[in-house]
């Protein structure tokens, strides 16, 4: 069986933490910070963690990030 390509949009975009759940860094933080709230700006600093049902969606197009 040949190998299966990865999805080059996504591996640049998500990571897999230790226990297997998907890490996403929240969009709209590259520029225009000036009309975003600030409650938008603290809560986008961090890394969040997809949902199980999201994850599902995406993880087939990652085949050897499992």
């Amino acid at each position: 069986m040949p190998k299966l390509k990865t999805k080059s949009s996504l591996k640049k975009r998500f990571s897999k933490t230790s226990s297997g759940k998907i890490k996403f860094k929240p969009s709209g933080k590259r520029h225009g910070m000036s009309k975003r709230s600030n409650k938008f700006v603290r809560k986008s600093r961090k890394s969040a963690i997809m949902t199980d049902a999201d994850s599902a969606l995406i993880s087939h197009m990652m085949p050897y990030n499992k």
